[in-house]
């Protein structure tokens, strides 16, 4: 069985994919992870994110096993991955490896913005994870003042937006809603209540 779990920045889909994967016992991969590591290594190395060439060798060497780094949660991190997210190269040199971890048996869940579209269109069970970009920017603010990061409210917002321009806005495989893919609004749930919703989204879908 193979989960395709798509949306925005702060939707809550990684934390509801963590849970669902726990739940069937499955397999999980945070794509977003692969293109954090991407930025991190070509930032570490000192090249610029514009440098096509060079981040696309740290794609290529990119070592899965540095994807539990705590560093790849660092906010600055973040929108550096956006930015590689975006060479379409980056995203061929690391497809092969996420359609061999959605192979992995008995099943897997994969978060992302292009896994029902790209990486897995024949999917068993689509989900496209969102809320108002207002209540990402609350949650992403949450989230920074708990961990000590100073920024406004409208500072976080206005990066909520910009992110979702760009990761919706490139050329190459676009954070987009898959066609068969079902629609989660998260604005008025807690993790809780939207597990509840996604588990029985999957039921529904595997009972079909």
């Amino acid at each position: 069985m193979i989960i395709a779990i798509d949306g925005p920045a702060a939707s809550g889909k990684g934390t509801l994919a963590r849970k669902i994967a726990k739940h069937l016992g499955l397999h999980y991969l945070d794509t977003g992870s692969l293109y954090r590591a991407v930025a991190r290594d070509a930032l570490s190395r000192g090249f610029r994110l514009d440098d096509t060439w060079a981040v696309v060798a740290m794609a290529r060497s990119l070592d899965p096993a540095s994807l539990d780094d705590a560093g790849l949660r660092e906010p600055g991190i973040g929108e550096a991955a956006s930015r590689v997210a975006g060479i379409p190269e980056v995203r061929a040199a690391l497809l092969d490896y996420q359609r061999h971890f959605a192979a992995r048996p008995p099943g897997t869940v994969l978060d992302g913005r292009d896994i029902g579209t790209v990486v897995c269109p024949d999917a068993d069970v689509k989900m496209f994870v969102t809320a108002t970009p207002e209540e990402r920017a609350r949650r992403r603010f949450l989230e920074r003042q708990a961990a000590g990061v100073e920024m406004t409210y409208e500072d976080t917002l206005q990066l909520i937006r910009d992110r979702d321009a760009r990761d919706a806005g490139r050329e190459s495989a676009p954070m987009r809603r898959a066609d068969d893919a079902d629609l989660l609004d998260t604005t008025e749930m807690d993790i809780e209540a939207a597990f509840d919703a996604a588990v029985g989204l999957i039921k529904r879908k595997i009972s079909q």
